[in-house]
């Protein structure tokens, strides 16, 4: 590695959970480095416009709130870099976790990682996607993007909870018509949700349809805006055209762990597997924290909890790195000092 410093904690992503674990860690006063890959951080919450259920804020910009704990972060004394893509996990000769990056910088070493890479936006991998996201027509927010629409058609593709309440944002403010689709015959949405979805079709131009997929969006002679979309009906086979300004694909997310493949235990989606009472994985002195993990609750505050516990489980392991590592998850506290 061509970085010679040794950091007692160096963390992964520098969105929600990444932040958080580093106000506790430099707070603890240990020598804490935020690795994040983008020329910024914040991660996706950086295109939320509103926040409406963060403790302690009636409503705060995403982009507010997160510049607000990296300036908290480093007034702790925590080094943020940006523009570090970690590629690889491994531990050194020396005992040293070993973090690879592109580019010039090499890589890092650290006592201790936590790894809070985050998570990105699915894509379906339809045709006519990637060139009409490129053109501005295709979107995976639309709380960022739903203005743009005002008075416009578009279709939203998706059954969970953020695709029920972004139709029910979208329609209620800006379409003049919303066509939802989900390939099943039930929304995997909370049932809160569902049913104010459908009290907003009754009052709004939001149209549901169920068993449905998009199979196509076909760009028109340009390239820059939609002609048309192709939805079929997944238990008949019939195909329909559709003519919409706009597609807005929410469809879930996919976590930020290829680098970690061959180091740390990952199910078969790709999430971290963690003990969930002390967010430790399976590779001695490495934690993780946020949308990342199995069984995140895929919230802001649960993200930032989440960094927390992690940089709190520090001290005890460096205490005793030996026991930790062969305690069993049971045997684990998660507590305050």
């Amino acid at each position: 590695m061509s970085t010679p410093d040794v950091y007692d904690v160096a963390i992964v992503g520098g969105a929600a959970a990444g932040l958080a674990a580093g106000i506790y860690a430099a707070r603890d006063r240990y020598r804490t480095v935020i690795l994040e890959k983008n020329p910024f951080v914040g991660g996706q919450i950086m295109m939320t416009g509103q926040i409406e259920n963060f403790p302690g804020h009636a409503h705060i910009k995403g982009a507010a709130l997160m510049e607000q704990m990296e300036e908290q972060a480093k007034g702790f004394g925590a080094a943020i870099l940006t523009g570090q893509d970690v590629r690889a996990l491994r531990r050194g000769a020396d005992g040293l976790l070993e973090l690879e990056v592109a580019g010039p910088a090499g890589g890092y070493r650290a006592r201790s990682v936590i790894l809070a890479p985050g998570s990105r936006y699915r894509h379906l991998g339809v045709p006519g996607e990637a060139e009409l996201r490129q053109a501005g027509r295709v979107s995976y927010c639309a709380v960022c993007d739903g203005p743009l629409y005002r008075d416009k058609d578009v279709l939203v593709v998706g059954g969970g909870n953020t695709a029920v309440e972004d139709a029910i944002y979208v329609a209620s403010q800006f379409t003049r018509r919303l066509i939802l689709i989900h390939r099943r015959q039930e929304f995997r949405a909370q049932r809160i949700l569902v049913e104010e979805l459908y009290e907003t079709a009754r009052t709004k131009a939001l149209e549901i349809r169920l068993d449905h997929v998009l199979k196509e969006i076909v760009g028109d002679e340009t390239g820059s805006a939609i002609a048309n979309v192709v939805v079929e009906n997944v238990k008949t086979g019939a195909t329909e055209s559709l003519v919409v300004d706009g597609v807005f694909i929410l469809v879930g997310t996919v976590p930020n762990t290829q680098f970690l493949h061959g180091s740390v235990e990952v199910d078969d989606q790709g999430y971290v597997v963690c003990d969930p009472r002390t967010l430790r994985t399976s590779m001695p002195g490495v934690f993780v924290a946020g949308d990342c993990r199995r069984g995140a609750a895929m919230q802001l505050v649960t993200a930032c909890a989440d960094g927390v516990v992690a940089a709190l489980q520090l001290k005890e392991y460096f205490v005793n790195q030996e026991g930790w590592a062969h305690r069993l998850p049971g045997e684990a506290s998660v507590r305050g000092y």
